[in-house]
């Protein structure tokens, strides 16, 4: 394969000197940071300057910052520039259970999320021949803005078409010839099922790459949407806090996600005990910004689980990737003591020709005792026939009890019949009493 690199000094710098750069863009964060009424308390109470900050792993000297303290010193408590004068931009999280989580940006910040963009698209063969769709939500959201102005940096042709409208997703595909599209996965199945439905084959556009993340998703549903959809399907990491999407993307080779070292550095942590892993251990992923200058980030607690990648990729970047996100430490649900996460529900749904793409997990408590109700769409092509139907559920309960060691109720439903969602796809609803 013909590797071609955005930045190739940066992507392809030896160990040592990534990590003289990040030493000393962490000793400026933490300057800067310094200037934030939050981190400001935070350093004088670990007595912390960035003269106490000697090598990488210093850092384990300065408090975790989550979401709960950005939202606790909402909303700009936790800028450290002159957001007057060299603030031009806000974005923040929905805020759905409290204060949203702000993060401000100067020019400066904009420009490297751009560029971090750019770098991710270029490193999966998008060029600034391609024609982009972006299917994201625009506004607030991160996923419109963040690929919006990467993919223009880059020199693409843009179609900001935003999230939703599938049928006037599909006639710009065909009328602009768009060859790139980001969506996220559920999204995407079902654009290919719009496809089918107004009698056109997926796979016979002009679409070649697509951009999938903002929603865990298996390697399984990857392949399933590469099938559907005729195209190589890359998984993208990022989140507002951290800019939003550019922060981690794979490569070519998709063989996890190229995580920039040049302007994040990457901790795996414990998420009980907050001790830090080793390199392929599954954790807790936390992210400091190293090239933020109006709010930076240190130690922000993801809740995001992975784990570090560090063994050479065949594309020849250095910077250590981290494998797809497992779950989030708090998508995470308890039943009858055992920890499951909706991913490995999903493992086992993509393997039957006879499901949709659509389901839906539902904790109830009956007669005092916890039940799981796994719901899931029947295929157009599913028979009505009962005896084929309930032996289709029985091996389903038996591979998910197998998977998750728990018996789960599982009901086979009329395709469409559940809830449809444009943004990200709501996979859990907790109704117990006990939550």
């Amino acid at each position: 394969m013909n590797t071609n690199y955005w930045e190739k000094e940066i992507e392809t710098m030896s160990r040592q000197e990534l990590e003289e750069l990040q030493l000393s863009r962490l000793k400026n964060t933490i300057n800067i940071a310094s200037n934030a009424p939050y981190y400001k308390e935070v350093f004088e109470k670990n007595n912390i300057t960035e003269n106490c900050i000697n090598e990488i792993t210093d850092i384990r000297k300065i408090p975790f910052t989550t979401k709960a303290d950005m939202r606790a010193h909402y909303p700009f408590g936790l800028v450290a520039g002159n957001m007057k004068e060299d603030g031009v931009r806000i974005h923040s999280s929905s805020g759905t259970t409290g204060n949203p989580t702000v993060i401000v940006h100067s020019q400066h910040d904009l420009d490297s999320w751009a560029n971090l963009v750019a770098r991710c698209l270029y490193m999966v063969g998008i060029r600034n021949t391609d024609v982009f769709q972006n299917s994201s939500g625009y506004g607030m959201f991160t996923g419109g803005l963040g690929f919006q102005y990467g993919a223009e940096f880059l020199g693409c042709l843009t179609v900001p078409a935003a999230a939703g409208n599938s049928k006037r997703q599909i006639k710009f595909i065909t009328d602009f010839k768009t060859t790139a599209l980001h969506a996220i996965p559920s999204y995407a199945i079902r654009l290919a099922e719009v496809f089918q439905e107004e009698g056109l084959d997926p796979t016979a556009s002009t679409l070649k790459t697509l951009i999938i993340g903002a929603e865990p998703h298996t390697d399984e549903q990857r392949k399933k949407i590469e099938k559907m959809l005729g195209v190589k399907a890359y998984n993208c990491f990022g989140m507002t806090e951290m800019n939003g999407p550019g922060v981690a993307f794979e490569c070519q080779y998709q063989d996890g996600m190229h995580i920039w070292e040049d302007c994040y550095l990457v901790e795996i942590i414990n998420p009980e005990t907050g001790e830090n892993l080793p390199d392929g251990e599954i954790g807790e992923l936390v992210l400091t910004t190293l090239d933020r200058e109006m709010m930076p980030l240190i130690r922000y607690r993801t809740r995001d689980l992975t784990r570090i990648i560090n063994t050479p990729c065949a594309c020849g970047r250095t910077h250590r990737r981290i494998d797809r996100i497992k779950g989030r430490s708090d998508d995470m649900f308890i039943i009858k003591g055992v920890n499951i996460f909706p991913m490995q529900i999903e493992k086992i749904l993509v393997h039957f020709s006879e499901l949709g793409s659509n389901y839906l997990i539902t904790l109830e408590t009956v007669n005092n005792q916890d039940e799981m109700i796994v719901e899931v769409e029947l295929s157009d092509l599913s028979t009505d026939n009962y005896i084929e139907l309930e032996k289709l559920r029985k091996e389903i309960t038996r591979q998910l009890k197998d998977e998750i060691l728990v018996t789960p109720k599982v009901k086979l439903v009329k395709k469409g019949s559940l809830p449809q969602s444009e943004g990200k796809a709501v996979r859990v609803k907790d109704l117990r009493n006990n939550k």
